[in-house]
């Protein structure tokens, strides 16, 4: 019979090879996506990268990669059992950071296409942002609520291991 020690280690890292595959798709996606895309088509391989907004795009994901950086670091915590740590709390808090900073770039890459969409209809570009600010929303307030809740958990086992 598998021990409950054994499955919450077998289920930490099968999540922490998670976000390792999403952070590899992210990055093949914003190196290939770039080349197929309308305007960029039948860009030189290097012209591609010197597109304003593609550079803005890759200056965005910059809080994402960070942000999942901090959540396989949480997901390590929680594998040696040291959740409730002051690390831990600062994790959430660096991903909450992280979902604002992602949700200042959306607002700027907005201001972009509504003011550079030309002729093109810039509906699908604006939605795209909807839905990327929305989970940006999302992320950032649970992981407010998680800090919260951990550094509380963390302040009172420190008030305990000080009157022990």
């Amino acid at each position: 019979m598998i021990s409950l020690n054994h499955m919450k280690k077998r289920s930490t890292i099968f999540l922490q090879v998670v976000i390792i595959l999403i952070g590899i798709g992210a990055l093949v996606l914003l190196l290939w996506e770039p080349h197929i895309e309308g305007v960029n088509a039948n860009a030189k391989f290097f012209e591609v990268y010197l597109d304003p907004f593609i550079a803005l795009i890759y200056l965005g994901s910059i809080p994402f990669f960070i942000a999942l950086w901090e959540t396989y670091k949480i997901l390590r915590y929680v594998g040696q059992n040291k959740i409730f740590s002051q690390g831990a709390v600062n994790a959430l808090r660096n991903i909450k950071y992280c979902a604002l900073i992602i949700i200042g770039f959306v607002v700027v890459e907005e201001i972009f296409i509504m003011l550079n969409h030309g002729s093109d209809d810039a509906v699908g570009g604006v939605f795209m942002g909807v839905i990327i600010t929305f989970g940006s929303i999302v992320i950032a307030t649970a992981a407010a609520m998680f800090e919260r809740m951990l550094q509380s958990a963390v302040d009172i086992k420190s008030e305990n291991d000080l009157t022990v």
